[in-house]
């Protein structure tokens, strides 16, 4: 991605990918597109943004069963 921000908004990641605001909104809500949130604040990761596009490139983003997750490895 664009610039050197670890993590964008949701507005910000769609200025930076050019996928709408709506369907980032909606990407989320699927479960698709893992966010960290602090308080209303949305936030995704910059490097999450860019593995979701190499993972669904050529794909229907409106088509909940054909987009694929970006899953986040958790160490404790």
């Amino acid at each position: 991605m664009r610039g050197n921000k670890i993590a964008y908004t949701i507005e910000e990641a769609a200025d930076v990918s050019g996928i709408g605001r709506n369907t980032i909104r909606q990407l989320v809500d699927w479960e698709k597109l893992p966010v960290l949130r602090v308080g209303r604040k949305i936030l995704i990761r910059s490097d999450s943004l860019d593995k979701f596009i190499g993972l669904n490139e050529g794909r229907d983003l409106l088509n909940r069963d054909e987009v694929k997750a970006v899953t986040i490895n958790v160490s404790a």
